[in-house]
């Protein structure tokens, strides 16, 4: 009775109150230092409380001081526990989650209804599906199969484990279920690709949320590629959320429809952070980066804080236009506002300084990062190929042995485009060799045909070798292949020019005039006080210069670099022929 009358007294101290209010870090741990010198940390009730705060909310969760807390404890309680496992399985350490719930099995605390649930949920992160079936017997032997929460858990643990067969079982041989228990079902046939079995289950449901509609949306708009019948479901929604609305765009941007996705964003009621993110990534991937950095200014204008997906697309859409201003400035914005810069941000940012030709900026990235991983290695190793530096690629390559980092084959084709870019030949010839032997493949001989990008490729090869033969041997494979277009007869003509067989240039080029082939317009970019611009070789005529010099500023008029920008827009219209014959090749 004393204990609690003292836990009944502090449910009433302001702390507790205060506690319970709090929305950063930083106030919860001032109120845990307060508490710590009232003495009210002697109470079992407090100390909860406490690790509840540090445990509950995604914003809040700090695991490493809830620990801290928790081995503090003397003798933590069922609720303690159940704290800590919810901790855990919410800032994706699914298996401390699970060490926690064996620990309570083997110091025989009390399991409950709020147990098997995060427990569960670890599981599914965990893709534990022998983990999960175990914890499945103990919830028939406890006497939990008739708790909605604990079923609606052992069906989500089935389906993201994806053993829909179990699912099914437990669905169907539950009395409890409850409209989270469809929903469950829905995603689980969705994620195993099952749309006919979701469609079923969805036209069946007696009770259908924004969720189940949700669902569906992207069911069929991100995981078949059935546009038509998301949008379908999408204009049939009685009630649209802003993640019905997110769920669409995403379908189109999904696969480059570009404009519908536009469309829908600009019919928007209102847009959160993800909504943004979903056109800026969408943009970048599909060969928009301006709109993507536009998307991304427009955004920022608002006042809306980018996540981690948009901060990556709008340094996709630099790397893709050589934005070197624009890519620092997100660099710098990125540390000031605090946003997280994990090793894909880093990996982002290095291969950006890297396509933009500022190598000292991404080696300083690459060697101040804690952990790098393979692909970390692989942009690093390419960025440094291309660029010239490919002694150096190969030293990153044998630092990435030496620390024990497991290679792929694409961390053995990066090396040997490094090798290839810096003329490397015994050493490619070696690392060739290194790749049948740790990969286990042949590349000398090919299990299939080869298709039309290799024997582009082998074209390529041929202008840069000048060898007429096999170049007109390829073509005709090419021709066989029916993807003779316009870039392989731009290369043939080129190649003949190069030898100086002009009859049979001429010949080429009359051929393309006559079959009235289309050629996609080259262009360049240039990026000057932070905006970017586009110039098509239509304008790089002889009047360029001035276009030029009228975008250009008054500092730039003073320099030397002007006239060598408007010396290579005037070389870029004479080569933008064999650029675009070479971006059609790949």
């Amino acid at each position: 009775m004393k204990t609690l009358s003292v836990s009944k007294l502090n449910l009433k101290n302001p702390l507790l109150s205060l506690l319970h209010l709090s929305k950063a870090m930083e106030q919860v741990l001032q109120i845990h230092a307060q508490l710590i010198t009232t003495n009210l940390m002697t109470d079992p009730f407090v100390s909860s409380q406490l690790l509840l705060s540090l445990t509950s909310q995604n914003a809040l969760v700090n695991m490493d001081h809830a620990e801290l807390l928790f081995n503090r404890i003397h003798q933590p309680n069922s609720f303690m526990h159940n704290s800590m496992i919810k901790g855990y399985t919410q800032s994706a350490n699914p298996r401390k989650a699970l060490n926690f719930y064996v620990n309570m099995r083997r110091e025989s605390h009390l399991l409950d209804n709020y147990t098997y649930p995060f427990v569960l949920k670890a599981c599914g992160l965990l893709m534990g599906l022998v983990e999960g079936r175990q914890v499945h017997g103990e919830v028939v032997k406890r006497g939990f199969r008739s708790d909605v929460f604990v079923v609606n858990g052992l069906i989500g643990m089935y389906s993201r484990c994806g053993d829909m067969a179990s699912a099914v079982f437990v669905f169907d041989g539950s009395e409890v279920r409850d409209l989270v228990s469809c929903n469950l079902m829905l995603g689980g046939y969705v994620q195993s690709g099952d749309i006919g079995a979701a469609q079923k289950m969805f036209d069946e449901m007696p009770e259908k949320n924004v969720i189940s509609w949700s669902i569906m949306i992207d069911g069929y708009g991100k995981k078949v590629g059935d546009l038509v019948n998301a949008r379908v479901l999408f204009d049939c929604m009685p009630i649209k959320d802003m993640v019905s609305w997110n769920s669409m765009i995403n379908a189109y941007a999904k696969i480059g429809e570009l404009v519908a996705a536009r469309q829908l964003f600009a019919e928007m009621p209102e847009k959160n952070v993800i909504s943004w993110s979903i056109m800026i990534d969408g943009c970048a991937q599909h060969g928009k980066p301006k709109e993507a950095l536009n998307l991304f200014r427009q955004m920022l204008s608002l006042g809306v804080r980018p996540d981690m997906v948009s901060v990556m697309g709008a340094i996709s859409a630099c790397s893709q236009l050589g934005a070197l201003d624009q890519g620092r400035w997100i660099h710098i914005y990125m540390r000031r506002t605090r946003i997280t810069i994990d090793i894909l941000v880093q990996t982002a940012l290095m291969d950006m300084y890297m396509k933009c030709g500022s190598l000292d900026e991404a080696r300083r990235i690459f060697y101040s990062m804690p952990k790098k991983n393979v692909v970390s290695y692989n942009v690093m190793i390419v960025g440094l190929g291309i660029n010239g530096f490919g002694e150096e690629a190969l030293e990153c390559f044998a630092q990435m042995e030496r620390e024990g980092i497991p290679k792929d084959d694409l961390i053995f084709l990066g090396v040997l485009t490094a090798c290839s870019h810096a003329g490397l030949v015994t050493q490619g010839l070696h690392i060739f060799e290194r790749l049948k032997k740790d990969c286990r493949v042949e590349p000398k001989s090919m299990p299939m045909r080869p298709n039309s990008a290799l024997w582009g490729t082998l074209l390529l090869a041929c202008r840069t070798h000048r060898n007429v033969a096999l170049a007109e041997f390829v073509v005709e494979r090419l021709v066989e292949l029916k993807a003779d277009n316009s870039g392989v007869y731009v290369l043939l003509s080129n190649i003949y020019a190069d030898v100086g067989m002009w009859e049979k240039a001429l010949q080429i080029r009359n051929l393309i005039r006559d079959r009235k082939m289309k050629k996609e317009t080259g262009s360049s970019v240039i990026e000057v006080d932070g905006n970017i611009k586009e110039y098509q070789n239509e304008c790089m005529d002889r009047d360029c210069h001035y276009k030029i010099k009228a975008f250009a500023t008054e500092e730039m008029k003073k320099s030397v670099l002007l006239n060598i920008l408007i010396v290579c827009f005037r070389n870029a219209g004479k080569h933008a022929e064999d650029m675009e014959a070479e971006n059609r090749l790949e």
